[in-house]
């Protein structure tokens, strides 16, 4: 089955980690760089600002023909029209979440372990986050992920895999070595001071074309 989306660049934002004065230019900012994927993380401020930060997000990823993919709140992604929603083994079940959104909407969701990700798999979810894969400072409760574990989802999941946790330059390449289909990354390019060149870096080294300008 045809994959709903192309996942090698994937970035979340974070407005208290972010170098650029509104999430809107951070965004912008790494499509240009080359961001694959937008997801919009916002946990600490109202339903309505959320609903305003998506519906100007929407615009912008619309604009580039990038999908915006909303953190845990369905409803938000339903109201705004994004292209999906990443759903944490907390959040809404799958089932009823597709319910909402219908065949044509991506659903992600968080896997730390293999049955998660078998149970996700089964359950239709379009792809996995699989991590926390390296130490991370944005999330404070992640779940450690060994490289035995992402090779033993990597081997038994056929959906698109997305490594998180503590992503950067340095870690990237060995990530698409183990079957990673993207890299979702947070401070590693909107912290930097150049958001839409720290994107184009981290794309380069993911896909093995470092020298490339």
């Amino acid at each position: 089955m045809e994959s709903k989306a192309d996942y090698t660049l994937y970035v979340c934002t974070d407005r208290r980690l972010m170098s650029s004065a509104t999430i809107q230019e951070s965004v912008e900012e790494a499509i240009k760089g080359g961001a694959t994927v937008i997801q919009l993380r916002d946990k600490e401020v109202s339903g309505r600002e959320f609903y305003q930060t998506a519906l100007a997000l929407q615009e912008i990823t619309s604009y580039y023909h990038v999908p915006l993919i909303i953190n845990d709140r369905v409803d938000i992604a339903m109201a705004v029209d994004a292209a999906g929603v990443h759903l944490g083994q907390k959040d809404m079940p799958i089932e009823a979440a597709r319910k909402l959104l219908g065949p044509d909407k991506i659903i992600g969701v968080s896997a730390a372990r293999p049955q998660e990700a078998k149970d996700a798999q089964a359950a239709g979810a379009d792809y996995l986050g699989v991590g926390a894969m390296f130490t991370t400072a944005t999330k404070t409760d992640t779940r450690p992920v060994t490289k035995e574990i992402f090779r033993e989802i990597r081997r038994e999941i056929h959906l698109p895999i997305v490594a998180i946790g503590g992503v950067n330059e340095d870690n990237a390449m060995l990530l698409r070595e183990m079957g990673a289909d993207g890299i979702a990354v947070v401070s590693a390019v909107i912290a930097r001071e150049d958001v839409a060149e720290a994107a184009r870096r981290m794309k380069a080294v993911f896909v093995g074309q470092e020298g490339v300008k």
